[in-house]
Parts: structure tokens; sequence; C-alpha cells
């Protein structure tokens, strides 16, 4: 075959120093194919989730692998989105509590709780909440610590192999349920914190009941004692897992148990109390070991002083409204838990339907409009199971919310999962999850 030849005064159509080839996103391909020709055959993006168990249901992990190592490591969320913040501009103020407490579904009552104390400072009546409803608000969000670590604990133990620490963790919770139903009528979902206090006093024997769990959790909590923490196999899968430090937890905004993992005590019912946590007496669980083994230990200790919380509220309850006295924006209604749930009560029903008209419309007029909240915005923040949960609330003047965002600690811890599994193992990184604790219906809202 002849080879061309071209005169000095031709071009040849391919020059040796041809211009290169770019990239849509104006990168030299050449660089690219050089860079791809250094990586390992065996690096390869795996899709872990959305599923339960592992990414506790509706979260999706983009995972980059090396072999069996993490090389990089993305949260997929959105998946559960139901629009919370924004259903709550077209309800009145009362009627937003029964969006908020769908949120973290494992801790209704704090996002009841941090709602209504956002709502009560912009009506300015925070110091006319009577007694009685801060210590059964209290009351219900310890019960409720203890039931979403429970949760936690299980299904902790049951993604890396401990099924029966599942099982303990179920049958305790129940009891915890069983409470909830006895006093607000449902087992999730209550929407009983309302704005000037609770929907209903405790009705007769909820003293009795909470006192006999409280002794019979405070016997059962040994057995994680000695399932887990004595566990080499708990332990090996645990220790060293899912490593976060201080100085990381600060600088992504991590609380909860994950921070004071950390050995940092930081909790918002001692540093911002609220709800009367000032006149109580606990202790703030900390860990050091900056692992998924000390957020096990803390949310155990953390469970101990709950129930110790728990008795102190027994103790504190005394005779009294559980609503503000101001008419003009208590809840009407007067509730009782019959065989079909929270409901009226028959006596009120009859008292509204039959004797007073002036009864009659206040109740329709409240229900319906709800009350006016004063121009302006507040923000209260409140310690929940998984860390700082946060209301920024807003009111153009209206019956209704003109804008709330919520700072849910599962979409802010979320955020420590490149930092948590980056350089671990593929097997790791659902004990790493595990120990984040991550309510998806709180990251989705």
């Amino acid at each position: 075959m002849s080879t061309l030849e071209f005169s000095e005064t031709e071009q040849a159509p391919f020059p040796e120093e041809r211009p290169a080839d770019l990239t849509v996103a104006g990168g030299d391909w050449d660089t690219v194919v050089e860079a791809a020709g250094e990586t390992s055959d065996e690096r390869v993006v795996v899709n872990m989730g959305p599923q339960h168990p592992s990414t506790h249901g509706v979260l999706r992990l983009i995972l980059e692998l090396e072999g069996e190592t993490v090389t990089e490591a993305r949260c997929g969320i959105g998946y559960l989105h139901t629009g919370i913040e924004k259903n709550l501009e077209y309800r009145n103020w009362t009627q937003a509590v029964t969006f908020v407490t769908r949120m973290d579904y494992l801790a209704p009552f704090a996002n009841e709780v941090a709602y209504c104390l956002a709502v009560e400072k912009l009506l300015g009546i925070t110091d006319e909440v009577p007694e009685r409803a801060s210590v059964i608000r209290v009351l219900l969000m310890e019960l409720n610590r203890i039931s979403s670590h429970l949760v936690c604990i299980a299904t902790g133990g049951m993604e890396i192999g401990a099924l029966t620490v599942m099982t303990i963790g179920f049958r305790e919770r129940e009891l915890v349920l069983d409470l909830f139903e006895f006093i607000t009528g449902l087992r999730m979902n209550h929407a009983y914190i309302r704005p000037g206090g609770v929907a209903r006093d405790l009705p007769e024997g909820t003293q009795q009941r909470i006192a006999e769990f409280v002794k019979i959790m405070r016997g059962r909590l040994s057995d994680y004692d000695d399932l887990c923490t004595t566990n080499r196999i708990f332990s090996a899968r645990t220790r060293d897992v899912g490593y976060l430090d201080l100085a990381g937890c600060m600088a992504l905004g991590v609380t909860g148990p994950i921070l004071r993992a950390t050995g940092l005590p930081h909790d918002l019912r001692k540093s911002q109390p609220y709800c009367g946590y000032e006149n109580y007496e606990f202790e703030v669980a900390t860990s050091d070991s900056c692992d998924a083994y000390g957020r096990f230990l803390v949310r155990l200790e953390e469970m101990k002083q709950s129930l110790s919380i728990v008795e102190q509220c027994l103790d504190l309850l005394r005779p009294g409204p559980v609503m503000v006295a101001d008419r003009k924006i208590a809840w009407p209604a007067q509730l009782s838990v019959r065989a079909d749930g929270l409901g009226n009560d028959l006596e009120y029903v009859r008292q509204i339907m039959g004797e007073s008209m002036e009864s009659l419309i206040h109740h329709f007029k409240l229900v319906t409009e709800g009350f006016r909240v004063r121009e302006g915005q507040a923000y209260v923040g409140v310690e929940s199971p998984r860390g700082e949960l946060g209301v920024h609330a807003v009111s153009d003047g209206g019956t209704r919310p003109y804008r709330v965002h919520l700072r849910d600690p599962s979409f802010v811890n979320l955020q420590a999962v490149p930092a948590m599994c980056e350089g671990g193992m593929v097997a790791d990184v659902i004990a790493a999850i595990a120990s984040i604790d991550p309510v998806m219906g709180g990251a989705d809202r």
C-alpha cells in the first residue's frame, strides 16, 4: 500500500496537534479516558434500597464500591414526600397538629409539642399554659422517647442478625403504645397536644397503669445489657463502625444521641428547657466512642433516665385545667375516648345541640375557622429522640399559618452518611444507618 505524501503547500487533513475533544461539561475526553484506565476494574456503583430492612423503608443509598470497600456514599431521599409543610398553609392553627404528628411517626408527641410551643409563642400565651398540661406533655414525650429508642434498638439488632433484640424491643414498645391508646384513643398520629394545652385530661387509672409499666420496664432494660453490651458478635458489628467524632458532628449540624456519643452532653432539655424540664432531675447520657456501639449505649441510658422523669411526672401531677382559660383560643369540644376512638363527649354534644345556641356558634366557629394569631414569626426547638427538632412558624395575622418550616433531625443527621460509611466495608453501612436512626417521614416532610 502506498504512503500518501503532501507537498509543503498542502495541509494534511489530520494534523498531528489536533484540538482536544471536549465532553458536554467542557472536560477533556482524553483526561477522562486516562483516569478511567487507572481506575480499578472492581469499582462499581450499587443501589442499596429503598427497602426494609437495611435502609429503613424509603431511603436510597448510592454506593460506589471497590471490592467490599465503600469509596463514595450518597443518600437519595424524597420517596415518602407528603408535602406536610405546604399542607399546613391550608388548615387552621389547630388542625395543623393532625399533620405535624405524622412527620416523625415514631415520635409524634415531640412533633406536636414543638409545633404547639411555636404557636403559643406567637400568641404570647407560653406562661398561661396550665401546669398540669405541661406535666402531661413531658410525661408523653418521655414515654415516646422510650418507645422510639426501642424501635431503633430493635430494628438495628435485626439488621445485624440479632433477631432476639428485635423481638424484645417490640414487646416493650407494645406496652407503651397501649398506654398511648388508653390516654389519647390512638396508638399513633394522636393530635393530642393542642395549642394552649392538651385535648383532654388523663383518663381515670392512667397513673396506676404508667406506674406498673415503669416497674416492668426497669426490670426488662437489663435484658438489653445481657443480650447486647456483653455480646461479642454485637460488639464486633458495632464498635468502630459509623465513626463520627465531635468535629464532624459540629460541621454537619448533627444532634441527638449521635452527638452525645462523642462525649458532648448537649441536650435542649437542659440547655434550653421547655415545658418545665428545669424542674426535673435527670442526667444527660453520653459516651466517648463516637461509633454505633456508643450510640446504642446512649439510647439505653436515655431510656433509664426517661423512666426517672416519668416517675417525677406522676409525682408532679396536680388536679387542674389542661387548657388555657381563654375560650377564644381553647379547643371548644369536650373530648372522650369511646369505642370508636377519640371524639366529642356525649354530654357536650347534648349541651351545644339542645341547650345553648351561643355555645354551638362558638364551637363551629373555632372548629371551622379557628383563632387568629398575631403577625410575626417564632422558632422553638425541642429534644426529640433523634436530636433537635425545630419549628419556625410565620403568621400574617390570619387563622392559618402563613409558613411553617421544620428542622427535622433525621434530615440533618443523614448528611453524616458519607462521613460514617466512606472507607468502611459495605456490610458496615447497615449498622451505621441503624445507628443514625432516621425516620423518613421527618426527612421527607
